[in-house]
C-alpha cells in the first residue's frame, strides 16, 4: 500500500495499518514506526513496516529462528537449532502460503536504521558491514552512492561515531543491526539469494520489492520439492 507525502498523521497511519491510533502510538514508542513530531509519522518507516508485515498479525520468529529459516532455504547448515526446533521450523516453512508470510516471519532477523554519511566514508563502511549481492537477483550492480548491510548490534554506536554518521530517515546508509553470529550472516549473504531477496522485498523501490518477492517465491517452491 502506497502512502503519499513525506509525513503521515497518526490517524492516516492507523487507517493504512488497519489498527487504532493508540496502537500506532505504541508502535512509535517501541521504535517500529518513526515519530517525527507530535501526531506525525515518517512515511518511509510506515512503508517499511507495511512491506514487512503485509497485514499479518501472527507471532513472528525469534532472531535465531529467522536466521535458521534463511539458512534452510539457502541450503546451508542450521547447527544452532536443536533437532526438534529444526524439524518444526522445516514444517513451518512448508506451511507458508507465500513470500509475504516469509517476509513477516523473518523480520526479527535485524532492526533497520538509516543514516546520512559523507560519500568518502561509504567505501570504508563496506569493510565493516556484511552486504548482499543485489546483482544476483538481476538488479543493476552495486550502487556507489549508498550502502546497505548487516552489523553486530554491539558495534553500532562505535561505527556511527567513527564514520560521523547522523540519523536520517532517507539517508544513504542503511544498517541492519543483529545480535546473531555475523560469520553465519556472511555465509548466508555469500550463498544463494534468499537474504538478498528479503532485503529487496522490503525496499522502498516497487521494482526491487517485486524482484525480491519473486525470488522468495522461487526459493520456497524449491524448498518444498
Amino acid at each position: 500500500m502506497a502512502v503519499e507525502g513525506l509525513l503521515v498523521s497518526t490517524s492516516d497511519a492507523a487507517r493504512a495499518l488497519g489498527v487504532t491510533v493508540q496502537h500506532v502510538r505504541r508502535l512509535a514508542n517501541s521504535g517500529e514506526l518513526t515519530r517525527v513530531a507530535r501526531g506525525l509519522i515518517d512515511r518511509d518507516s510506515l512503508e517499511r513496516y507495511l512491506a514487512e508485515r503485509h497485514g499479518g498479525r501472527t507471532r513472528v520468529w525469534a532472531e535465531h529462528t529467522a536466521w535458521g529459516a534463511i539458512a534452510m532455504l539457502s541450503g546451508r547448515p542450521v547447527d544452532w537449532l536443536g533437532t526438534t526446533q529444526a524439524s518444526r521450523l522445516r514444517a513451518s516453512l512448508h506451511a507458508l502460503t507465500g513470500p509475504a508470510d516469509l517476509i513477516t516471519q523473518t523480520r526479527n532477523r535485524a532492526s533497520t536504521r538509516t543514516y546520512q554519511g559523507h560519500p568518502s566514508a561509504l567505501r570504508r563502511l563496506l569493510d565493516d558491514l556484511v552486504t548482499t549481492d543485489a546483482s544476483a537477483l538481476g538488479l543493476v550492480g552495486t550502487r556507489t552512492d549508498s550502502v546497505d548491510g548487516y552489523l553486530d548490534v554491539d558495534r553500532v554506536d562505535s561505527t556511527v561515531s567513527f564514520f560521523g554518521l547522523r540519523s536520517d530517515l532517507s539517508g544513504n546508509v542503511t544498517i541492519r543491526t543483529t545480535g546473531f553470529d555475523l560469520d553465519v550472516v556472511r555465509d548466508l549473504a555469500d550463498h544463494g539469494v534468499v537474504l538478498a531477496a528479503l532485503d529487496a522485498a522490503t525496499s522502498r523501490d516497487p521494482r526491487e520489492r517485486g524482484v525480491g518477492e519473486r525470488a522468495l517465491t522461487q526459493s520456497l517452491d524449491r524448498f518444498r520439492r
